[in-house]
């Protein structure tokens, strides 16, 4: 229960302080929830990386869709030289779940260490 807890905090906070910050606000989001609920810091590492690969793919999809993925579709063929949105929406959800996850582990190590001294 602690850990869907921790997913869903995540989720809310990273997308609250994305509404008012930059993009890497994410890593911030993650750690101070990492850091504030105690887990182990794989299951932190995993709360972090499933939340945000949730909300970025969520986000990305939903965005994408509304234009009917015409703009994803020209910046995949530009990125990976396909016309392909839909593997450019999974590569910002993983980016966004690689940085929420070890953002949350840093923020579980950080607690491990300050309460194991």
């Amino acid at each position: 229960m602690k850990w869907i807890i921790t997913v869903l905090l995540t989720a809310l906070l990273s997308f609250a302080l994305c509404l008012f910050l930059p993009w890497w606000s994410i890593a911030i989001a993650a750690f101070a929830v990492s850091l504030c609920i105690p887990m182990k810091p794989w299951k932190s590492f995993l709360s972090g990386f499933l939340a945000l690969l949730i909300l970025w793919g969520g986000l990305s999809a939903w965005i994408s869709g509304e234009n009917n993925h015409l703009l994803a579709g020209k910046i995949s063929v530009l990125i990976l030289n396909d016309n392909n949105p839909f593997l450019l929406i999974l590569m910002t959800a993983c980016i966004g779940a690689v940085v929420g996850g070890f953002a949350a582990l840093s923020g579980s190590l950080l607690r491990y260490s300050v309460h194991k001294s």
